[in-house]
């Protein structure tokens, strides 16, 4: 279940919890600790699961790609590439040699920004790392730089299936 549906649910649960204390302190106190426990461990699950409050997050044009975050959308993607939407893996080299999203091209976040002449403003841009902090990073900077076709996967971590080996590196300037 996303992140945010399960927050959703938690606060709501804790909005009718207010709304259903009584006037006995002790009773009131039980259930404050109870929502309070219940939020927690609803954010320990999503934590420990490897997911990203970032998941989703999409630049002013980026909404067209946003069937593209579930893991078995992005596969179909992966298996018929659309020139115009590219995957970019933002962690380092090595783990990009490690294994990546098919097709995926490698511009690792600390040069990225100088790669921008390789990217066009008109390109759509799936981008993922780790757990979708970094990626979330890169994207703040792209859309500083003027980029608004873009969406956080998340990390490599949501990919179900085999991971390719294939270098589509860049080089450093």
């Amino acid at each position: 279940m996303p992140f945010l549906s399960v927050f959703d649910i938690v606060l709501s649960f804790i909005q009718r919890k207010g709304r259903l204390l009584t006037m006995d302190p002790f009773k009131n106190k039980i259930s404050r600790i109870a929502s309070i426990t219940m939020l927690l461990l609803t954010l320990l699950v999503n934590f420990a699961a490897g997911q990203s409050v970032y998941v989703g997050k999409a630049g002013a044009h980026g909404i067209v790609l946003k069937k593209y975050i579930e893991p078995a959308e992005l596969k179909k993607l992966t298996e018929n590439p659309v020139d115009s939407i590219w995957i970019i893996d933002v962690r380092s080299e090595k783990a990009f040699l490690s294994g990546h999203i098919p097709t995926a091209k490698s511009f690792p976040a600390g040069i990225v920004m100088n790669h921008l002449n390789e990217i066009s403003k008109s390109q759509y841009l799936i981008i993922y790392c780790t757990v979708g902090a970094n990626a979330q990073i890169v994207l703040k900077k792209l859309r500083k730089a003027g980029y608004k076709r873009y969406i956080n996967w998340g990390g490599i971590s949501r990919w179900e299936w085999e991971l390719s080996m294939k270098q589509n590196l860049i080089e450093d300037k």
